[in-house]
């Protein structure tokens, strides 16, 4: 009995674990890549166009470098801290449908990568260098991507789903 439970439950997430996966796995593609192309694993810049760099950096915070921490202590918190974030997502995700669903799965998959990098190289190995002359963006990678892309289409749900909830009402 408990076997088909867990058989049925995979199943009807198979998909969703296989698009986790797929962002998961993009965006590991896309760091090895520029890793293995750094001469020294520290420093690596490429010019690609008149906004857009490539240039590693190694992040040992969260977003944009925020709560960067020296002391290795706080470092394993914030990182067990992200840890939990994403498990509450995953849980989250279980209990959505549609276009909610995918928007916590894009959340997940770029999660799971960063802290993939944070136990691995103990950083986040960020690239992306968007800049207008010399006013530059945060930089970032694949992960931050999707998660963001993920969390502004949560942000976009809440707000047009409430519109839609209200104008039925009346």
């Amino acid at each position: 009995m408990k076997d088909r439970i867990v058989s049925k439950m995979f199943k009807k997430h198979l998909v969703d674990f296989s698009i986790i996966t797929f962002i998961f796995l993009i965006d590991r593609v896309s760091k090895s890549l520029i890793i293995s192309s750094s001469e020294n694993y520290e420093q690596y810049g490429v010019s690609i166009t008149s906004f857009l760099n490539f240039n590693l950096i190694w992040n040992e915070g969260i977003a944009f470098g925020l709560f960067s921490f020296d002391e290795k202590l706080y470092y394993n918190l914030l990182t067990i801290f992200i840890c939990l974030i994403t498990v509450v997502i995953v849980w989250l995700m279980l209990k959505s449908k549609g276009f909610e669903k995918l928007s916590f799965m894009m959340i997940i998959g770029g999660s799971l990568g960063n802290i993939f990098d944070r136990i691995f190289y103990s950083a986040v190995p960020d690239f992306i260098d968007i800049h207008i002359n010399n006013f530059h963006w945060f930089i970032f990678n694949v992960a931050d991507i999707f998660i963001t892309m993920g969390i502004i289409c949560l942000i976009s749900i809440e707000i047009f789903g409430t519109k839609k909830v209200e104008n039925e009402k009346y």
